[in-house]
């Protein structure tokens, strides 16, 4: 049985961990695989490779935004499965295509959108699916195992990843990622609890297309008219995004500008997450001590203060220090927000809402982080790599005047 803090979670919980563990390290294995692809196979540039990143997210936004109604009239662990094998299919076309020497462009995007969309649904079942799993009162306690298991593979993913493709050329990232999603099909198939299907909502009486309308933006109307919910919704995404658009400039910055090597520039985001393993070991004593609403507002605040020192990033070795000092500070306060948020977000959240309110706010970011994406690689291009990262910086301190500063005084108006 898995067991937190002394409690057991269940061995349906422990399949579950198991699957989203050898996912997250298949996926901290093939850290920066498609910018390196793009920049190391065919040579692409900021433009290029910030457009792959922007398309491949807003595409795959859009074909996921009927996903959380689909997903939430069904049962959960089966549309996990099915996210799993599509990931597994889309990611060995690469190292297949490479092989053959047919390795383009148009195919690193293509997968990117299949990719991201099959995420979404992912996540949207099996945000659902945990709170079926485990009572309300262990829903911190897993999500920090998980936020654990991410730091954990990020810690050790990266480096092992850029030496594998120092040694094994450069798909070798993809193909490792590519059975992870397999693998962790498996073990979501492990898991024998029994799902009932869920109960069909309420028909509307509205016209069907307007009805039709309201069934999708349902996830949205929540995360907007929820008071305590829309201010974390707002920040999140506006931080997340300028995060994510910033990340393939760092690469052509670090990668080519500054010549560091594939494994020296997995090594310096790889070190920094024993931060954000820190930070979730101490989210829930942190939250015991001074309640979620101060550990939320703190960490978030903390999130913003350390992106800018990026811009100055030089060659060498003082270089890589330097990234891994922010890198440190960024994901340790990362560590500890991420699972109060999530376990905030699935406390206030009905059960027969969670899937397409989970796909709207994964929805929403991948789109703002594709469209700040497209627009920093534009600027990228006018200006330099190092002067947009600078500006995202800058912007990125302005993201606390979202937070919600006072705590909520009422019970949650949406009870599971």
């Amino acid at each position: 049985m898995a067991k937190v803090g002394g409690r057991a979670l269940g061995r349906p919980f422990g399949w579950l961990w198991a699957a989203y563990a050898v996912s997250a390290y298949g996926t901290g294995f093939g850290f920066g695989a498609f910018p390196l692809l793009a920049i190391v196979v065919l040579h692409a540039g900021s433009g290029e490779v910030s457009a792959l990143s922007a398309a491949g997210l807003a595409v795959g936004a859009l074909a996921a935004v009927p996903l959380g109604p689909w997903v939430d009239s069904r049962r959960k662990r089966p549309v996990m499965v099915a996210a799993d094998v599509v990931r597994f299919a889309a990611m060995t076309s690469i190292p297949v295509a490479y092989a053959l020497g047919r390795l383009g462009f148009v195919q690193l995007l293509l997968v990117s959108v299949v990719a991201a969309t099959a995420k979404i649904a992912f996540r949207s079942a099996s945000g659902a699916y945990l709170k079926s799993l485990v009572g309300p009162e262990q829903l911190l306690v897993a999500n920090s195992r998980f936020e654990s298991t991410t730091w954990s593979a990020t810690v050790l993913g990266p480096p092992l990843g850029g030496a594998a493709v120092g040694l094994f050329g450069p798909v070798t990232t993809v193909t490792a990622d590519a059975v992870s999603y397999l693998l962790s099909a498996l073990g979501v198939c492990a898991i024998r609890r029994d799902e009932p299907r869920p109960l069909p909502r309420t028909a509307p009486t509205a016209p069907r297309p307007r009805a039709r309308l309201a069934e999708l933006l349902d996830g949205w109307h929540h995360l907007l008219t929820h008071p305590r919910l829309r201010p974390l919704f707002l920040n999140t995404v506006l931080l997340s995004a300028l995060l994510l658009a910033t990340e393939p400039l760092l690469a052509v910055l670090m990668l080519g500008e500054l010549r560091f090597r594939p494994w020296q520039y997995g090594l310096a985001f790889a070190l920094p997450c024993a931060g954000g393993l820190l930070g979730a070991r101490l989210s829930q004593r942190l939250v015991a001590r001074y309640g979620p609403h101060r550990v939320m507002v703190v960490s978030g605040a903390l999130r913003a203060c350390w992106p800018l020192w990026l811009v100055f990033v030089r060659p060498g070795a003082a270089g890589i220090a330097l990234v891994v000092a922010v890198q440190f500070g960024l994901v340790a306060s990362i560590g500890v927000f991420n699972p109060v948020l999530a376990t905030y977000r699935l406390e206030q959240t009905p059960t027969d809402r969670v899937a397409r309110t989970l796909s709207a706010w994964t929805v929403s970011t991948n789109l703002a982080t594709a469209a700040l994406t497209a627009l920093w690689g534009l600027l990228a291009a006018a200006t330099s790599p190092r002067l947009a990262i600078g500006a995202a910086g800058l912007l990125i301190l302005t993201t606390p005047l979202l937070l919600p500063h006072h705590p909520a005084n009422h019970p949650s108006p949406h009870p599971a």
